[in-house]
C-alpha cells in the first residue's frame, strides 16, 4: 500500500534566514522529499533570503550540502537533486535594510496563480519590521501566508506584542504559527483514532479513564545553546507541544476536519485548564535541572558545567513535571500529568491513556490479578499504538491472567517511508490548511495558564530540584504522581 500523493499549486516559498540552521537541518530536507514524490515540481520556485552575500549557485550548493547531510541516503538521488536545485534561488537583504527589498520583488511572479509563501526562520523581533517591509514594496498580497516559529514570547505580554506587530499587516487566516509536533504521523493519528472509529469514543471520559500521561523526554542535554537558558523546559515544551497534545487528547470532536471547528474544540480545553495558583504551584508542579556523572566508561557534564561563566547558579529548569487539570463535565476528576525534561533515560515521545480498573473481577482464584487497561501512542521513536489487554496465558493447568500488548507498529504496518513533520507542515501552508497550526487565541490562552507557574517559580528561592543525567527526573516527580497512588509509564518503549 502507498501514499496517495496530491500535487500542490505551484509557489513562491520564501525563505528568510536561508542560511541558519533550521533551514539547512529541515526545511531544505523536508521540501527536497516533496519534490523527490512528485508534490511540486520546476513550477515552483524557492528564494533564500539572508544579508549573507551569495550568488544562486553559492545558495544552490548550500541546499546541495543540506540534502547530502540531513536527508537519509537511500533517499537521495543525484538527477533528482539536480532538478530539486534549479528551483533555487537567492536574495541578499539585511531586512532592517530598505536596500534589498526591490530585488525581492523582481524575484517573485505577478501572477495570482502562483502561491505567494513567506518562512520567517528569523529572530521574533525582525517579524514586524519584514512584514511592515513587505506591505511598503508591495510585496506583501493579501493571499499570501506567513510563516512564524517560536520562540512566540516568553509571556503573555511579549507574545501580545509579536502577534500584533505580524497582524499589523497579517490577518489571522494568512499566518502560520509553526509546531512541528502537531505535523507528526502519529499526532495526526490521535484524530483518526480518537474519531474515525466507534471502540474509543465513548469510554473517552472520565467514567472509563482513570489519568492520562503526556511524557517528553529527551536524552541529549541542553549544551551550550544560549536561548534555552532564557527559556526553560516550560516555555520550550510545556507551553506550546505539550498542551497543543492535551487539548488533542482532550477535546469535545469537532463539527467536522474543518481548521476553525477543530481548533475551536483545542481553545475550549485550554480554558478549561484549571488555574495553578500561588498556592498550588508548589504541590502541583516540580522542576528540576541535570547534574553530571562520571564513572570509567562515561562523563556526563551537568547544566551548570555547560553554562557560560556570566550564567553560572542559573535557575532555569530542564526537567518540568506537573498535574493539571480540566473543568468540565468529560474530563472532571481525570488528572493529566505532563512531564519533560533533557538528559532522561531515554528519548520518548508518548501520551499513556489509562483506563479505570474492571468493576469486579470474577478470577478470585487466577495466578495474576487483573491489570487496568492502557492505551500507548507512541510519538516517537518507533512510532505506533499499543493497548495493553489481559489474557489467559496459554497452557493448561488452571487460569494464568496475563497483561499483554495488541501493537501496531507502524514501521511494520506501513512499508513507505514515513514523512517527516515539516514536510506535511510546508505544503498545508501552500494548501491554505491551517488545521495543524496554532491560532492567536490558542496561544495566548496556554500564555494564560503557564504564567502564573513561571511567575510563581521566579518568586521562589528555591532551586530546581536536581536529577542525575540518564534517569527519569527528579525524586519530585515521582512524588507528585505517587501522592496520588499512581506511578508514571516507563516502558516497554518498544
Amino acid at each position: 500500500m502507498s501514499s496517495r500523493i496530491i500535487p500542490v499549486q505551484p509557489f513562491d516559498y520564501v525563505v528568510f534566514g536561508a542560511t541558519g540552521d533550521l533551514t539547512k537541518r529541515k526545511l531544505i530536507p523536508a521540501l527536497y522529499h516533496r519534490f523527490k514524490d512528485g508534490q511540486f515540481d520546476e513550477q515552483s520556485r524557492i528564494i533564500g533570503v539572508s544579508r549573507s552575500k551569495l550568488s544562486d549557485a553559492e545558495f544552490q550548493t548550500l541546499a546541495s550540502d543540506a540534502v547530502s547531510q540531513f536527508v537519509e541516503k537511500d533517499y537521495q538521488d543525484p538527477a533528482v537533486t539536480k532538478r530539486f536545485l534549479s528551483i533555487f534561488s537567492y536574495v541578499v537583504n539585511d531586512v532592517s535594510n530598505e536596500a534589498g527589498w526591490g530585488d525581492l520583488k523582481k524575484a517573485l511572479r505577478d501572477d495570482a496563480n502562483v502561491v505567494r509563501a513567506f518562512y520567517l526562520a528569523v529572530a521574533p523581533d525582525l517579524f514586524e519590521p519584514i512584514a511592515e517591509q513587505l506591505a511598503k514594496t508591495k510585496v506583501y498580497r493579501r493571499d499570501a501566508r506567513v510563516v512564524i516559529e517560536k520562540p512566540l514570547g516568553h509571556d503573555l505580554a511579549s507574545s501580545i506584542e509579536i502577534n500584533d506587530g505580524v497582524a499589523k499587516i497579517f490577518k489571522e487566516d494568512q499566518v502560520y504559527r509553526i509546531d512541528h509536533y502537531l505535523g507528526k504521523e502519529t499526532v495526526q493519528n490521535l484524530l483518526a483514532l480518537r474519531f474515525a472509529n466507534t471502540l474509543f469514543e465513548p469510554i473517552w471520559n472520565s467514567a472509563h479513564i482513570d489519568h492520562v500521561q503526556l511524557t517528553v523526554a529527551e536524552s541529549v542535554g541542553a549544551g551550550t545553546r544560549g536561548y534555552y537558558d532564557e527559556s526553560g523546559a516550560l516555555r520550550d515544551m510545556i507551553q506550546n507541544h505539550m498542551l497543543q497534545l492535551l487539548c488533542l487528547v482532550a477535546m469535545e470532536p469537532p463539527a467536522s476536519d474543518d481548521a476553525n471547528a477543530l481548533r475551536d474544540e483545542k481553545l475550549k480545553v485550554l480554558r478549561a485548564l484549571r488555574p495553578i495558583t500561588n498556592g498550588e504551584v508548589a504541590a502541583k508542579t516540580v522542576r528540576g535541572q541535570y547534574r553530571g556523572v562520571k564513572s570509567e566508561t562515561a562523563s556526563v557534564a551537568s547544566y551548570q558545567d555547560e553554562l557560560p561563566d556570566d550564567k553560572k547558579g542559573s535557575h532555569t529548569e530542564t526537567f518540568v513535571a506537573l498535574k493539571a487539570e480540566i473543568d468540565n463535565w468529560r474530563w472532571a476528576g481525570v488528572p493529566f500529568y505532563l512531564r519533560t525534561g533533557k538528559r532522561m533515560a531515554e528519548r520518548v515521545s508518548e501520551i499513556c491513556i489509562q483506563f479505570k480498573p474492571i468493576p469486579h473481577s470474577i478470577f478470585d482464584h487466577a495466578e495474576g490479578a487483573p491489570k487496568a487497561n492502557k492505551l500507548i501512542i507512541r510519538l516517537q521513536p518507533d512510532e505506533g499504538v499499543k493497548m495493553m489487554m489481559m489474557i489467559k496465558d496459554p497452557g493448561p493447568g488452571g487460569m494464568r491472567l496475563r497483561q499483554v500488548p495488541l501493537n501496531l507498529s507502524f514501521a511494520e504496518t506501513f512499508t513507505e517511508r514515513t514523512p517527516e513533520a515539516y514536510e506535511r507542515l510546508l505544503l498545508d501552508v501552500v494548501r491554505g490548511n491551517q488545521t495543524l497550526f496554532m491560532r492567536r487565541d490558542e496561544l495566548e490562552a496556554a500564555w494564560r495558564w503557564v504564567d502564573p507557574i513561571r511567575e510563581a517559580w521566579d518568586r521562589a528561592s528555591e532551586p530546581p530540584q536536581t536529577y542525575t543525567a540518564g534517569t527519569w527526573g527528579p525524586s519530585g516527580a515521582v512524588a507528585l504522581i505517587e501522592r496520588d497512588g499512581r506511578t508514571w509509564y516507563e516502558g516497554p518503549h518498544s
